[in-house]
């Protein structure tokens, strides 16, 4: 799908607000409703759109301690990256689960009540899995910037 100024327009107004109707979202693009329609749907059906989320306060429903986690395995195999995956997406503190390039093998967003909880985390969840070989947290003292909404 080509990225025209109409789509490049839709695209940024649905990332500041997806809830936007159609009707206003083609009338601030300066679109027909069914022109911009068509455009939206085609964006859905392409996969550029992969789906629609709320964006919640953590710190209000009780998950105030944010920390990046940089995991490296022990073994650099496919079959150690696979098992380390398995054992991580059941884990409900992990929010993201990077696989990256450098020092280590995958860096992780990790959201817990408090520094306690994230101590339980670290021992009971990732201190068990056979494949971790180090661990280093970077803990989140602010986030003037997070455009992952």
């Amino acid at each position: 799908m080509k990225l025209d100024r109409f789509n490049q327009q839709i695209l940024q107004e649905l990332k500041l607000n997806a809830r936007i109707s159609n009707l206003e979202l083609a009338d601030k693009i300066g679109l027909s409703p069914s022109a911009c329609l068509r455009r939206v749907q085609e964006f859905e059906r392409t996969g550029v759109i992969k789906g629609y989320r709320a964006v919640f306060d953590n710190e209000l429903l009780g998950n105030g301690f944010v920390a990046y986690v940089s995991v490296g395995l022990g073994e650099h195999t496919k079959c150690a990256q696979k098992s380390f995956e398995q054992g991580i997406i059941l884990a409900d503190e992990v929010r993201e689960c990077h696989n990256v390039t450098g020092t280590f093998e995958y860096l992780l967003r990790v959201e817990t009540k408090d520094l306690k909880t994230y101590k339980i985390f670290h021992s009971d969840v990732l201190g068990v899995l056979p494949q971790v070989n180090t661990i280093t947290t970077h803990v989140v003292m602010d986030s003037p910037k997070d455009d992952r909404a």
